[in-house]
């Protein structure tokens, strides 16, 4: 069962209440071994490091 409105909301109360909900920003953070800019707990793209390991080899 879900909830049962009891008034009709207006187009604009509906529309103003998600014009609010939007993506942020990304949190991007430096890669500790090539400084590169990458997302945090992810394998840099640039160099295929992770926690100063080499995980993938890049090419």
């Amino acid at each position: 069962m879900s909830i049962c409105p009891k008034n009709k909301h207006s187009k604009a109360r509906r529309d103003s209440h998600r014009a609010s909900w939007k993506m942020g920003e990304m949190n991007l953070v430096k890669c500790s071994k090539c400084g590169a800019l990458t997302l945090p707990h992810r394998v840099c793209k640039a160099c295929g490091s992770y926690n100063k390991r080499e995980i993938v080899s890049v090419d």
